[in-house]
């Protein structure tokens, strides 16, 4: 006998015809529904249904999830988040080359390193911030006041974390300047992110990682690093740690984690991550266990 999950279907707004074709394709004997949900109690976990499941969420522009039904939120202590294309909608560094006059070159090497290509992460960091040398560095003020906005559900992610007692914590390939504003804005405990080097307003081509990993740029180890040192503060096992991320060098922070969750993520992320998020936003997150359904059981 298969084992039994829960499944998940989330969308921006999902149809009345898409629910109907995913509880009768999977066989559910009960639901819960929201307007931009479902939960489907009790559904084979076996590979017939994960494909019927997979090609209705394609069919159907939606995300399918399957969750183990005993899993809740307080099986965890700690949400950790990539910064870029992830809690926010760009990527800070190519916003700068843009405005800097280096965005195609610095663009083509961001893409390249979020697939996962053979250049190192924190070596392809230093290669675009050093195409940045001279540029003015009010050009970071000028991306966090024009650019900078929050992915779908982030702000509501963050209540959910705070309600249910998570500790929070922002890992970003990126820059503090962002990351600090990011932090600030959403209440997110603790960050981890790189700093431009600046001299005389102008920036010198040069980036430092942080204090907490020795100076060395955060790249996918020092994100993983994040989470086992958060978790061992906290007292428990990184398992306890829900890690999102878009790009490569999230995987190994995804990898150490409970539960991790690819946002709109590469292809390699998305093949690995436990849940995929391609069309709901960040607030599906919360959605993904029981304790947010209370009000919703049909």
């Amino acid at each position: 006998m298969p084992l039994m999950m829960d499944l998940v279907v989330q969308s921006a707004d999902l149809a009345t015809e898409t629910v109907a074709a995913f509880e009768a394709a999977c066989l559910a004997p009960r639901i819960a529904r929201r307007k931009s949900a479902v939960r489907l109690f009790d559904v084979p976990d076996d590979a017939d249904t994960r494909k019927i499941a997979a090609a209705l969420a394609i069919y159907w522009k939606c995300d399918a999830a399957f969750m183990p039904s005993g899993r809740r939120a307080a099986d965890f202590r700690l949400l950790v988040m990539d910064m870029d294309s992830t809690l926010v909608t760009i990527e800070g560094i190519d916003e700068l080359a843009r405005l800097a006059g280096k965005g195609p070159q610095v663009a083509a090497i961001t893409a390249a390193a979020m697939r996962g290509d053979a250049v190192e992460y924190a070596q392809s960091l230093r290669d675009r911030v050093a195409l940045l040398a001279g540029s003015d560095a009010a050009l970071v003020q000028r991306v966090i006041e024009e650019r900078l906005q929050w992915s779908p559900g982030a702000a509501a992610l963050l209540a959910a974390a705070r309600a249910w007692g998570w500790r929070t914590l922002l890992v970003s390939g990126g820059f503090t300047a962002f990351a600090e504003r990011v932090q600030q804005d959403l209440g997110i405990d603790e960050s981890w992110a790189n700093t431009l080097v600046v001299k005389d307003g102008r920036l010198t081509g040069e980036v430092l990682g942080p204090a907490a990993n020795d100076g060395r740029i955060v790249d996918g180890a020092a994100k993983a690093r994040a989470l086992r040192e958060a978790c061992a503060a906290l007292g428990c096992s990184p398992k306890a740690a829900i890690a999102v991320g878009d790009g490569a060098n999230d995987l190994e922070m995804m990898g150490a984690a409970g539960l991790s969750v690819a946002y709109r993520g590469k292809p390699v992320v998305r093949e690995r991550a436990s849940v995929a998020l391609d069309h709901a936003g960040l607030d599906a997150i919360p959605t993904l266990f029981p304790d947010a359904w209370r009000e919703a059981i049909s």
